[in-house]
């Protein structure tokens, strides 16, 4: 779907209500996510498989989302951006209940494959729109809707994490959560924009190579995402391992380093609308990799935590800026969206392994001497990301002449 099918003028209430329903979306979409985190342990043991296989079977949600994220244009072109979106965000929460019944390891992957595309569809989908609000109303607003994501995570996981302490069956956890978070869904859907392609505009591929500007944009996002992505997973094994902390203290590293995405992320677009993305990303790619140089050269586990925080206030706002600049970065803004995305889940996917096998052949801490370098690249690459390509549409006032009967 195309910027140019969709500007019509709407009035600034609806644009409000808009806003704050695909806020609800991406929180849904993040509870799911939270859900299933909590409750990998119990899916492992039901489907009776080793460390190793459940690694493998971790791998086909990225490869069901690279796969299926490219048809996301396709559909919301052919239905419209709203029954788009409900269908595929509740596609996304119902298939919340698959891994939980998978028996054994090929069932596990082929769930986990759904579990996946399902997820990256409706990702691209509620992305497009949240950047498609943010360009109506002439303000950063990405940031935010993915600080809802993290929150909808925390939130997820923490029902998760009880439903666990309580020893829930997963399969009964996940039937009740999925029912629920696809009801809330629905009703938060009812408030997107509803964006329909004119009648001679010509619909998008169903599988096309993502443009130029999209690969420059998500070569930014990659490097973000890649040391997220190593923090997250590695931060407890790197205090442990390297710095001889409690487990107490390593496990508490992870839950800080998560808070501190989620705050950053709900606070950064007031930095963005006044600093711009690209000073704004400039400045977190010095702050992660002062970061990345606490974590390598701390003596002490308070300096590496110190690090690992910085991080995570450097990299938060580049995953939504990225988003933003790939909506802007051509005429069709689903097909640019879905190709950052694309890669960045590929980020997100090797990122833990990749720091794995550095790790295996020198140390964890050379593994984060390339988190540091990349981060560092963020500095170099931030201009990718300006706002000069946003093209705003008029806001009406609150009784606007103009009326979109499709909102």
């Amino acid at each position: 779907m195309s910027s140019a099918s969709s500007r019509t003028a709407v009035g600034l209430p609806q644009l409000r209500r808009a806003r704050f329903a695909v806020a609800a979306v991406f929180c849904v979409h993040g509870a799911v996510t939270g859900s299933f985190a909590t409750r990998i342990p119990w899916i492992q043991d039901h489907a009776g498989v080793s460390a190793g296989q459940l690694g493998l079977a971790l791998a086909f949600p990225a490869l069901g989302a690279s796969v299926a994220m490219p048809l996301a244009g396709a559909v919301s072109h052919r239905f419209g951006a709203r029954a788009a979106l409900r269908g595929l965000l509740a596609l996304w929460t119902l298939s919340l209940v698959l891994p939980a019944f998978a028996p054994n390891l090929l069932t596990l992957c082929a769930a986990l494959f759904v579990y996946g595309a399902t997820s990256g569809m409706s990702d691209v989908a509620m992305n497009a729109l949240g950047v498609e609000v943010e360009n109506r109303l002439d303000r950063s607003i990405m940031s935010g809707l993915h600080g809802m994501w993290s929150a909808g995570a925390l939130i997820g996981s923490a029902g998760g994490t009880l439903a666990a302490h309580l020893g829930s069956d997963a399969r009964l956890h996940h039937t009740l959560a999925a029912l629920t978070l696809t009801v809330l869904g629905l009703i938060a859907c009812q408030g997107v924009l509803d964006l329909r392609s004119s009648a001679d505009e010509e619909p998008p591929p169903r599988f096309a190579l993502p443009p130029k500007s999209a690969l420059i944009i998500g070569a930014v996002g990659f490097c973000a995402v890649f040391a997220e992505g190593a923090s997250l997973d590695w931060s407890a094994v790197y205090l442990r391992d390297v710095l001889d902390t409690s487990p107490g203290l390593a496990a508490a590293s992870t839950t800080a380093f998560a808070l501190t995405m989620a705050v950053a992320r709900l606070a950064g677009d007031r930095i963005v609308d006044r600093f711009g993305p690209v000073r704004t990303v400039r400045v977190g790619g010095v702050l992660a990799t002062i970061g990345g140089l606490l974590v390598v050269l701390a003596p002490h586990p308070a300096l590496a935590m110190c690090g690992f925080a910085l991080i995570g206030f450097g990299v938060a706002v580049v995953v939504p800026l990225a988003f933003a600049a790939a909506g802007r970065s051509g005429p069709n803004p689903s097909q640019a969206i879905a190709g950052v995305a694309t890669i960045t889940y590929t980020s997100g996917l090797i990122a833990p392994s990749a720091i794995g096998a550095v790790a295996d052949a020198t140390s964890l801490v050379v593994s984060f001497g390339l988190v540091t370098a990349l981060a560092l690249g963020l500095v170099a690459g931030a201009g990718v990301l300006r706002s000069a390509g946003r093209e705003s549409v008029k806001v009406t006032q609150p009784a606007p002449a103009v009326h979109d009967p499709r909102l």
